[in-house]
């Protein structure tokens, strides 16, 4: 790789793209990332290859508990799926590129879909924790942009993005078709690693949060850059500060 590559997330990102096609033999449509919680998912679909992380040009691999360090090729129906069985956060502090590196190289790869997967701080007594959620909207306290420096090259959306669709009603309606016992919400996202104040999810309330966790925000808004339709789920594993009466 040149330097130019080498600094140019979106190079960067072809490269890498590259790499799997040729190592996959064959370009796919949709990409899933196994947040906290979601590992068992990888257990239950059957790989046609597998590669480390390691192994892609620009990818870090995942440092948080339970978090794997594989891309898997997984054919699900008619479509040839990539499984990410980890993902890098924001406070591993490899910066907000690293962070969406998968997503975008997903996209230069052919995917169309990606479907983003988390364990969440719940805000909702009435769920309970071991409760699922699609997310409709998330709310950004990360104070980051992965669309913040080099701008994308074209065809490529610029990097004024509309977010209003973020996540799609479209895939949403299928997942209620699929499990009808799915509850919705807004995800709140935070940079962490430290978790949130009792006073930081009183304000998470009032914004109208029912979720709230420390990854996704960046990835959603690097797919929909990128032109991805983008479905996520938050697996509540516990309730929130101050709502679960910890201190």
């Amino acid at each position: 790789m040149n330097s130019a590559t080498e600094t140019n997330p979106y190079e960067l990102a072809k490269v890498a793209a590259d790499f799997v096609v040729d190592k996959f033999g064959s370009k796919h449509d949709i990409l899933a990332v196994l947040g906290s919680g979601w590992a068992h998912a990888a257990s239950v679909l059957e790989a046609t290859n597998e590669i480390s992380v390691t192994e892609i040009p620009g990818f870090t691999k995942p440092s948080a508990i339970g978090h794997g360090g594989s891309l898997k090729s997984v054919l699900v129906g008619k479509s040839k799926v990539l499984l990410l069985t980890g993902r890098t956060h924001l406070y591993e502090g490899h910066g907000v590129n690293s962070v969406v590196h998968a997503v975008r190289t997903a996209a230069f790869a052919g995917c169309k879909t990606i479907v983003l997967t988390n364990a969440a701080g719940c805000l909702r007594t009435d769920w309970g924790v071991g409760a699922t959620a699609l997310i409709s909207d998330h709310i950004n306290l990360t104070g980051f942009s992965p669309l913040t420096g080099a701008d994308a090259p074209a065809p490529l959306h610029g990097r004024f993005v509309d977010l209003t669709d973020a996540y799609s009603l479209r895939l949403r309606k299928i997942a209620h078709q699929v499990d009808s016992t799915l509850h919705e919400g807004v995800y709140m996202g935070f940079h962490g690693p430290h978790f949130e104040t009792p006073a930081e999810i009183r304000a998470a309330r009032i914004w109208g949060a029912d979720l709230v966790g420390m990854s996704t925000v960046m990835e959603t808004i690097a797919a929909r850059h990128m032109g991805m339709e983008v479905l996520a789920l938050s697996l509540a594993t516990n309730l929130a500060a101050g709502i679960s009466g910890e201190k």
